[in-house]
């Protein structure tokens, strides 16, 4: 490719499906580390794993990734790492009060309802003291307190903050897109070069099938006057000239490939200009506003079916033997563009 088209695709945002960015800034909350990865797909799909005082910007960071990229599936990891004295975990001091009062009251409960029971029976076993009241051991359990629920909760970003806490993780996120992008658009340029080169490689052999199909006709019509002269030999008869030429003619309608050939090289440079952008303007800001693997996915099946037909057509051995080189060259192609954004 030259430096003019690569330019050019370069414009057009040709880009691959795989990749990968990172990106670290601080924040109030901490540290943030955010790690993108993504493969191919159909569709855009977008999975975010973060720390749950992030949770509620999901969304949020969802809709900043979409505007980055089209297609793909991606993976977004969000790791906060807090600053010496920091906590994730706060607690809910009057939650923490209420269970502490609970226990209190449950206490005096047991020693009264004990101590109105009269004294405890003497322990029948000799030498084994006698127990003592449940309540007179209980030994509060600070690890159970903080497990029960809501005494612990995540240090969430509270609604004066948020504004500026989500600017910060805004302006990380961007940074790992762009290195994302920027992957994922070098690796288009290797494939759309490659692309290119394939385009170049049928385009050739669509030349040497524009030379070999007329040869085609005039093939037949010596195989079939040899063939019917041998035949008629035991009779001493011949075949007329206008009937041969009659059936030679028919012979050459029914394998025509022009019109195919005509289609598979309008397909060809169709190709060649979205994916280098040199299309008309409403076609570039369509390629702009969407993924252009979709497109060329699309051509690429017109491209297959045209070659198909002209194979079909062709007794021609060498025209088929280009056919068979043709279609390896669009498989290369296919695999290539199922991964272009």
């Amino acid at each position: 490719m030259s430096t003019a088209n690569l330019i050019t695709a370069s414009a057009t945002g040709v880009r691959s499906m795989t990749g990968q960015g990172r990106a670290s800034g601080k924040t109030d909350l901490g540290t943030l580390n955010i790690e993108l990865r993504s493969v191919n797909n159909r569709g855009f799909k977008c999975s975010i794993r973060s720390p749950e005082s992030l949770s509620g910007a999901e969304s949020k960071i969802e809709a900043v990734v979409r505007e980055y990229l089209h297609r793909g599936s991606i993976n977004l990891s969000i790791n906060l790492e807090r600053d010496q004295g920091q906590t994730p975990l706060q607690i809910n001091e009057a939650v923490l009060a209420g269970y502490i009062r609970q226990c209190q009251s449950a206490i005096r409960e047991s020693i009264a309802s004990q101590a109105s029971a009269g004294p405890a029976e003497t322990n029948p076993i000799p030498g084994v003291a006698s127990p003592q009241p449940a309540a007179a051991s209980l030994i509060v359990n600070v690890a159970a307190l903080t497990s029960l629920p809501g005494v612990l909760s995540f240090d969430r970003v509270s609604d004066d903050t948020a504004g500026q806490v989500w600017q910060q993780v805004r302006l990380v996120l961007i940074d790992a897109l762009e290195n994302l992008v920027a992957m994922r658009q070098q690796e288009g340029l290797n494939m759309a070069e490659t692309l290119l080169a394939d385009c170049a490689v049928i385009q050739q052999h669509v030349r040497s099938i524009q030379t070999l199909a007329p040869q085609a006709a005039e093939s037949y019509r010596a195989r079939l006057e040899a063939k019917v002269n041998r035949v008629l030999a035991d009779f001493d008869a011949q075949v007329g000239a206008v009937d041969l030429l009659r059936e030679v003619q028919i012979y050459a309608d029914r394998a025509d490939v022009s019109e195919e050939i005509t289609r598979l090289d309008s397909h060809l440079k169709l190709f060649q200009s979205v994916l280098l952008g040199e299309n008309s303007d409403d076609l570039k800001s369509s390629v702009r506003d969407d993924a252009i693997g979709r497109k060329l996915d699309f051509i690429i099946q017109e491209m297959f079916r045209e070659t198909n037909t002209i194979g079909s057509k062709s007794a021609h051995s060498d025209v088929s033997a280009i056919v068979v080189e043709i279609k390896c060259a669009i498989e290369r192609m296919r695999e290539l563009v199922q991964n272009l954004e």
